[in-house]
């Protein structure tokens, strides 16, 4: 042993780097252990799909934060765990980075996308286990969002209805997260997918809705030519029978026609008719007679006319003792018209405001030469349309005070068609042309054509969509989703093209046509919100309300739904010291373009806004993170 002990000092005396290596290190981390999340999950889907993506530098983060999400659901669904070990972070980021070397080779996840190693195993305001999921969000919330999601989510409408419930438990999931790989954002899509939905995390349609990963698999050869044969002999039958009852079936349907619109005529003017009488008897609304009409418009004559659309003109007049009113002439002259035409005449009757459209009365009448007649007499705006004034040539640009009055004006104006009249009214079709400005530049929302009732607490699914292209919100124009914050994605384009000059639809000198919004949020996210702006604004106010309206247009107009303000949250930002809250991140489509890709990625943008009480610092987030990026912290609407 002596011997032993004498060759160990002399090797420690005369080689102590030699020794020291040998020995085991004190300061060394912990032992990784095992991953217990299965990738094996996310590689068969992957194997399965046939759309799967062509990865590149702009979607690569994206689509890897996505799968690993999908992975984490699998695991709370066995386990009741959000999170590995923070022990196994580093063999389960090796079994991530080997599944992705056989589809992207060359690309170092960590490294890439700035992910820590202990970010795979943390999360949002420590929480880590379903049941401490639970106990943070309100039971009501959780159970709504339970009965939306158990379903199967592949088609829109039921994936629109389940995202939506998301909206819900925002307000208990504000607290500081680790990093951005698994978000506050990101809990509730983790835990509908592994509880909420009945079909589990690697259905194709909970997939595609809750991860925004298309795995739609291929069917076989086999199967299509079987299916392609059934259907050309259904095809060949079914145009048998076709042909053989098709004109008996024309002539009895022209038949049937002819009655049945002859009736419903009579019938349509009948109603017409009570229902107008019944509005007049509720309001001081006068029915004018066609002669009145004639002679205020004389004779509807073209110089007269100030403004058209797909409705028809709209004239200018004098009532008897010099009042000037605006006609608004429906060119459908049919009884198929009538519907609209009382619709609106309700709708403007039903609502008293100083920032709506007042209504002084109407005209219906039918004449031999004319044909159905159906007018609505309206104040007349002096100075036209906002339109006018943005995109017009005969006015000088608008200062800023009056750009801000016209701004907060129309959110009044929506926000008491929202909240303060009784049934509440969604009005669809907000655009620069629909708001009017009087001698004083107050603006007047007007155009209530295609508006809605909206009963508290009621939502409407619609197949029928209605508005003006690059106004409507997209959960309106994909899934037919109407609520009041569609008006609010309106108002905030309009707010754009107010402070900006620019119309909801810009084409730059490529030709490529770019929403108001995609190109305003381009700029912010890149601490350029100033340069949203029209240049030369006469009378341009302080900097930080300057960049306050912009943020709140930006905020309006957000793709998401849940992510937009209330209208009475807009008047409140927007009147009063209140700071605009955090700018979530914008989603990011996995088959996009690529130039619309590299237009919705950027780096994460803070910066202060100044109120009554001092500085407040607003940050707005992005999708591919830092790496020395600190927790985020999300702020509530209310």
């Amino acid at each position: 042993m002596f011997p032993l002990l004498h060759l160990f000092l002399f090797l420690h005396l005369s080689f102590p780097s030699y020794v020291s290596s040998q020995q085991p290190s004190t300061n060394s981390s912990p032992a990784s252990t095992p991953c217990p999340l299965d990738f094996n999950a996310l590689r068969n889907l992957i194997n399965q799909s046939s759309k799967r993506p062509n990865l590149n530098s702009t979607t690569q983060c994206q689509y890897i934060r996505q799968g690993l999400r999908l992975v984490q659901s699998e695991y709370l669904r066995r386990k009741n765990s959000f999170f590995p070990p923070l022990t196994s972070a580093e063999s389960c980021w090796n079994s991530y980075q080997s599944l992705v070397n056989d589809y992207v080779p060359n690309f170092d996840i960590r490294k890439s996308c700035g992910f820590q190693t202990s970010w795979i195993s943390q999360g949002c305001m420590n929480i880590t286990t379903r049941f401490e999921f639970e106990s943070n969000v309100s039971s009501s919330a959780l159970s709504n969002m339970v009965s939306s999601c158990n379903q199967s989510l592949e088609n829109n409408s039921p994936c629109a209805t389940c995202t939506t419930s998301f909206s819900g438990l925002a307000s208990y999931l504000n607290g500081p997260s680790v990093g951005n790989v698994s978000d506050c954002t990101a809990y509730p899509s983790i835990y509908a997918a592994a509880f909420a939905n009945q079909f589990g995390p690697t259905d194709e349609g909970t997939i595609k809705c809750l991860f925004a990963i298309d795995v739609t698999a291929t069917a076989s050869s086999g199967k299509g030519k079987k299916n392609v044969t059934i259907i050309v002999v259904v095809l060949v039958c079914g145009l048998v029978l076709v042909f053989v009852g098709f004109v008996y079936w024309i002539l009895w349907r022209r038949r049937k026609h002819r009655l049945a619109h002859k009736w419903n005529n009579r019938r349509i003017e009948s109603n017409l008719s009570s229902r107008l009488d019944s509005i007049s008897g509720s309001t001081t609304l006068i029915r004018f007679t066609i002669d009145e009409i004639k002679l205020a418009t004389k004779n509807f004559a073209r110089a007269n006319i100030v403004g058209t659309g797909g409705y028809g003109n709209v004239y200018k007049g004098v009532l008897p003792g010099g009042i000037e009113v605006a006609l608004k002439r429906f060119k459908n002259c049919s009884v198929a018209g009538d519907a609209s035409f009382t619709h609106e005449v309700e709708v403007i009757a039903s609502v008293r405001h100083v920032n709506l459209v007042a209504l002084r009365g109407y005209c219906t009448a039918t004449t031999p030469y004319e044909g159905h007649q159906r007018i609505i007499v309206c104040d007349l705006m002096k100075n036209g349309s906002l339109h006018d004034h943005l995109f017009g040539t005969r006015y000088e640009k608008l200062s800023w005070g009056i750009r801000q009055k016209v701004a907060l004006g129309t959110a009044r104006g929506l926000a008491y068609l929202h909240y303060g009249a009784q049934p509440g009214i969604i009005h669809r079709d907000i655009k620069a042309s629909n708001i009017l400005l009087d001698e004083s530049f107050e603006p007047k929302v007007a155009d209530f054509g295609l508006a809605k009732f909206t009963p508290e607490g009621m939502t409407h699914l619609s197949t029928r969509v209605a508005g003006t292209m690059g106004y409507v919100a997209p959960e309106y124009a994909l899934y037919g989703q109407l609520t009041e914050r569609s008006d609010v994605y309106s108002f905030g384009v309009v707010l754009l093209e107010l402070l900006s000059g620019k119309k909801a639809i810009i084409e730059f000198n490529d030709g490529q046509p770019t929403l108001v919004t995609d190109w305003a949020w381009s700029l912010v996210r890149e601490g350029r919100a100033l340069d949203v702006l029209e240049d030369n604004i006469p009378d341009l106010g302080p900097p930080e309300v300057v960049e306050k309206y912009v943020l709140v247009a930006v905020l309006c107009s957000h793709p998401q739904l849940y992510a937009r303000p209330t209208m009475d949250q807009v008047v409140n930002m927007l009147d009063a010291d209140i700071p605009v809250p955090t700018i979530p991140e914008r989603p990011i489509s996995l088959i996009a373009d690529l130039d619309d890709i590299e237009r919705s990625v950027s780096s994460s943008f803070s910066g202060n806004l100044s109120t009554a009480a001092g500085y407040h610092p607003y940050i707005i987030e992005r999708e591919a993170p830092l790496a020395d990026s600190d927790s985020v912290k999300d702020r509530s609407l209310d």
